[in-house]
């Protein structure tokens, strides 16, 4: 077997079950934390942001021989004059950082990226580059983000693990299909969890005829406009029910009368540029963690009778299963030069959101969308398949 290809890391935090953790944990001892099953990939050095009390990364850094650097630039080349490994991977989740007027945490994303960026300019070679979750707070800095890598010719890859994970019933959406609509549904908090619902919805979603086009607004709805919406046909009441049936646990009785009660609560509107109606429903109150997370979908394909629908599966608590799955797409993008799934898929839910999170700041006002004018073909990286990992303990 040829050698794991060095790559370098830099995390706002590291603490267990932190999205550091259950990343380059699986890196460092395998997707099941025992040491088996590594991956092409090896973790050379890291770059910590904040160390609080409950830091792993000295200890593991300790065991596994990982560099801990000072900076973004010292992981990048060992403190040589060379850039000294094949990848960069870049999370900037968890931690303490300070919101912004629209409550979006401002979360290091696009520093983390000019800072190797400037490494990648300075040696005139570029290697790809992860960024875990949505590219940043901002859509003007995601763009900057994307535009850059784009210059640079660096492979960009950025995301969730909910396109990668199982799906209750395995679905897998048919090319160029005929889509009349679509609803993801979720829970938790607005920003942080609310992308992982435009991802499991996206993923889905860029696969119609014609391919992704981009959006054209949005609309935050909270309160008695979610229903009243509802009741007008501005979101579908049976895609709402076909993917509420996928959801582990909910809290027993009307989901109207719930949701009303819980001021978290809410419903996306989402227009795409080619007609495609869609929308997120965030149902705090209702939806519970239960068994995987209550992350689902539904679709309305011309013609047929039925929605497809499924949950999107989040195994946990150890050994987060779904990120190995993520890791593995990772791996992928360092191993091939080139990201296993369009970056333009995480550029566009990034818009998106930044737009729902001004929506929502403005009272539920309908934003238009001229710059989510993106476009892209979907790729067939393939979701995980068989049976669920056991969980462990570490």
């Amino acid at each position: 077997m040829p050698e794991p290809k060095p790559v370098a890391a830099a995390t706002t935090i590291y603490f267990r079950h932190s999205h550091a953790d259950i990343i380059l944990g699986k890196i460092l001892e395998g997707p099941n934390h025992d040491g088996k099953d590594l991956y092409g990939i090896k973790l050379v050095s890291l770059f910590v942001d904040q160390v609080p009390a409950n830091d792993m990364s000295q200890a593991l850094a300790k065991k596994h021989g990982v560099r801990l650097c000072k900076s973004i630039e010292e992981a990048l080349t060992l403190g040589g004059d060379k850039l000294a490994v094949e990848g960069f991977i870049s999370i900037a989740e968890h931690g303490k950082y300070p919101d912004n007027e629209k409550g979006q945490i401002q979360y290091p994303r696009r520093k983390f990226f000019e800072e190797a960026t400037k490494v990648f300019k300075r040696f005139k070679r570029a290697v790809p580059v992860f960024n875990d979750k949505h590219l940043a707070a901002s859509w003007d800095d995601a763009k900057w983000m994307y535009d850059e890598a784009r210059k640079l010719m660096i492979p960009f890859m950025a995301g969730s693990s909910i396109p990668v994970t199982w799906r209750r019933p395995s679905l897998t959406l048919p090319r160029d299909c005929e889509l009349t609509e679509a609803l993801a549904l979720g829970y938790g908090p607005l920003e942080g969890y609310g992308f992982h619902a435009l991802e499991g919805l996206q993923c889905m979603v860029e696969r119609r005829k014609g391919g992704e086009v981009g959006v054209k607004a949005v609309q935050v709805l909270t309160g008695e406009e979610m229903w009243k919406a509802c009741d007008r046909g501005e979101f579908s009441k049976a895609l709402l029910e076909a993917s509420i049936r996928h959801a582990p646990e909910t809290a027993k009785g009307d989901y109207r009368t719930i949701t009303l009660k819980n001021k978290d609560s809410s419903v996306w509107l989402i227009e795409y540029l080619d007609g495609l109606k869609a929308s997120v429903a965030i149902l705090n109150g209702f939806l519970y963690e239960g068994d995987g997370g209550a992350f689902c979908f539904a679709g309305q394909i011309k013609g047929e009778d039925k929605p497809r629908s499924c949950q999107f599966y989040l195994q946990q608590p150890d050994p987060f299963a779904h990120f190995s799955e993520l890791t593995k797409a990772i791996e992928k993008l360092v191993l091939t030069n080139h990201s296993p799934y369009p970056v333009e898929r995480t550029l566009l839910t990034t818009g998106i959101l930044d737009a729902i999170m001004t929506s929502h700041k403005e009272g539920g006002k309908r934003i238009e969308t001229p710059h989510l004018k993106v476009a892209y073909k979907p790729t067939d990286w393939p979701h995980a398949m068989g049976p669920i990992p056991k969980t462990i303990k570490r």
